[in-house]
């Protein structure tokens, strides 16, 4: 792989190449493409989207919205500091292409900012209560009229993949979706293959999938339009990461590492005195003893150590990067950033505790329990309204039912597996409020 290509400023539905020396720097357009995420009504819906705690009512605990922000912030200190190195190691990119440092920080950070634009509500729990419908609920009863590969991508419903699609969904009077800069799709698609095989290696781009079958030849078009070194050929597609994919996700994992610890402390899950010595270990290489001692409250002092954190957490990830760069662009490295951080053994017990403290408290099981429900409810009342209407067997209640699914995700016409599939995507994109809100209207309850 090269970073000429790498660096594609194509969109969809261009028909002629776009040049870096010819962008107008004060509207650059990876710059662009922030914009247009950062405007968009998927991306606005975070805002009430669990990160950690389902419909929390504390003002302090992050929503997908906020962590998606935070990201893209650390994302971009990332992008910038890995590509001003790559300029100095590789002067042709601003000598003959005009790249600056800014363009890679540009890239992870409109990245970034959309990397859970796809997931459903309640945290993770949405995307297993929407594959556990067709696994084992009554969902499994359409298995028999979709191919292997269309079951997978519902039974294993994942929300990179859902993100995939609504970048670049192409529907009535709109080509392409958001049309973003092929650069900024490749950064954000973590993991380049189809949902199978299931993880035919223990290799990080395998972990999941990236796109659903109704996506497979757009995903291939934009990663052979950036030159992705592809691994497997044939029926089944998969390609190496785009380099800067790497730093999206150690943003990512910086981010719900240091923060979602935070907030464990903020709710109380977590002792401040337990987690203050869990951060220190992170930091005693580069804390001031003498500015954090003068510091009176727990939040001031979580404040510096979180942006102490963070900031030491950029640093090693942009050295694991550039040490790694050759391997990366060959497609031969295989592991997050993190993995190889000389910070993994503090970075592995903060994430230990939080999955104690956190994950698993009574709060977070209870509420990701009533999500089950909801969406398994949910799923069950519109799935069999959309079918028997592709059918002609439509029931005065699958009437009154269809009326809450916007027209854009009624699909009568084009087969089960779409069908199927833009219901859960209608579901995947509510927000937690609104999800508990149709739930209320259907079982009659006062809302």
């Amino acid at each position: 792989m090269n970073w000429e290509s790498l660096l594609s400023l194509k969109r969809h539905g261009d028909k002629n190449k776009r040049l870096r020396k010819e962008q107008d720097e004060t509207r650059l357009g990876f710059e662009v493409d922030f914009d247009r995420i950062i405007f968009s009504s998927e991306f606005r819906s975070l805002q009430d989207k669990t990160q950690v705690i389902p419909l929390s009512k504390t003002d302090f605990v992050h929503t997908r919205l906020t962590h998606s922000l935070e990201v893209s912030v650390v994302g971009r200190s990332l992008g910038r500091s890995v590509g001003m190195k790559v300029l100095e190691k590789h002067p042709y990119l601003n000598e003959i292409h005009g790249y600056k440092f800014n363009d890679f920080g540009a890239i992870v950070a409109a990245a970034a900012l959309s990397h859970d634009i796809g997931n459903p509500p309640f945290g993770h729990s949405g995307e297993k209560a929407i594959g556990e419908y067709f696994k084992t609920g009554s969902g499994k009863n359409f298995k028999d009229q979709l191919t292997d590969k269309q079951y997978q991508d519902l039974i294993d419903f994942e929300g990179n993949a859902n993100g995939f699609r609504i970048l670049t969904e192409t529907r009535q009077g709109i080509s392409g979706g958001l049309r973003l800069s092929y650069a900024t799709l490749g950064a954000f698609m973590k993991y380049p293959k189809e949902s199978l095989p299931k993880r035919p290696t223990k290799q990080i781009a395998d972990k999941k999938f990236g796109f659903f079958q109704s996506e497979k030849q757009l995903f291939a078009d934009v990663a052979t339009e950036l030159g992705l070194k592809q691994t497997r050929h044939g029926e089944d597609i998969s390609f190496a990461r785009h380099p800067l994919t790497f730093l999206v996700e150690a943003a990512d994992d910086i981010c719900y590492t240091i923060i979602d610890f935070e907030d464990g402390i903020n709710l109380g899950l977590i002792q401040e005195e337990f987690a203050l010595e869990y951060l220190i270990k992170l930091v005693k290489d580069s804390i001031n003893t003498q500015k954090y001692h003068a510091l009176d409250t727990k939040e001031d002092r979580l404040g510096y150590l979180r942006a102490l954190s963070i900031s030491t957490l950029i640093q090693d990830a942009t050295r694991v990067f550039l040490e790694h760069e050759q391997d990366i662009l060959s497609g031969d490295f295989h592991s997050s950033l993190l993995e190889k951080s000389a910070y993994k053994a503090q970075v592995e017990d903060i994430i230990n505790l939080s999955v104690k403290k956190i994950y698993q408290s009574d709060e977070v099981i209870q509420k990701e329990l009533l999500g089950y429900k909801i969406l398994d409810q949910l799923l069950d009342i519109f799935c069999g309204a959309v079918i028997r209407a592709a059918e002609n067997k439509t029931t005065s209640y699958d009437v009154l039912v269809m009326h809450l699914i916007p027209k854009k995700y009624l699909v009568l016409d084009q087969g089960v597996y779409k069908a199927l599939m833009a219901v859960a995507q209608f579901i995947a994109g509510l927000t937690d409020g609104n999800a508990l809100l149709i739930y209320n209207k259907i079982n009659a309850k006062v809302v």
